[in-house]
């Protein structure tokens, strides 16, 4: 099973793909898709949304995970953000892709074991979980992060 973790943002989207099977998780591909601060709203959506898409055309997942909002102290972030989101969201299920939802309290306890672990401790954590040469960048270790949260909370029966 191929799964999707997308880490949502505005201005970087991050992404990353890793396979299960049998037990056994893989790395197969980590990135970001990044917006420039100029563009107007609907051209920097549009760009997360065709990004996504070639992703998903490229490596085919079976589901996609990503990470609830939160509130952050100014509103007007966070309704960017939810518009990021939603972009994230309609690549997957213009695919057909299901979608889970972690939040980030999920997601740090269950790759690194302690829901309040910052960012540099998840991405070496999936550094390591994942056997990577080197350590990914914040946004793509958080959308790999997301990622292995669905393959640890899912039902081994469903990963082979």
């Amino acid at each position: 099973m191929k799964v999707l973790g997308i880490d949502p943002g505005l201005r970087y989207t991050g992404f990353g793909v890793v396979e299960a099977f049998k037990g056994k998780v893989s790395y197969i591909t980590s990135g970001v898709i990044s917006t420039d601060a100029k563009m107007t709203l609907p051209n920097r959506l549009k760009t997360i949304l065709t990004g996504l898409t070639e992703i998903i055309t490229d490596t085919k997942p079976d589901v996609a995970c990503i990470e609830k909002v939160f509130v952050n102290v100014n509103p007007q972030s966070t309704l960017l953000l939810g518009q990021a989101r939603g972009a994230a969201i309609t690549a997957c299920v213009l695919h057909n892709i299901d979608v889970g939802e972690y939040t980030a309290l999920q997601i740090k306890k269950s790759v690194v074991g302690y829901g309040h672990a910052d960012k540099h401790q998840v991405s070496k954590m999936v550094q390591y979980l994942l056997k990577l040469n080197g350590e990914p960048s914040s946004d793509a270790a958080d959308a790999l992060a997301i990622a292995l949260t669905y393959v640890y909370n899912t039902p081994d029966r469903l990963l082979v």
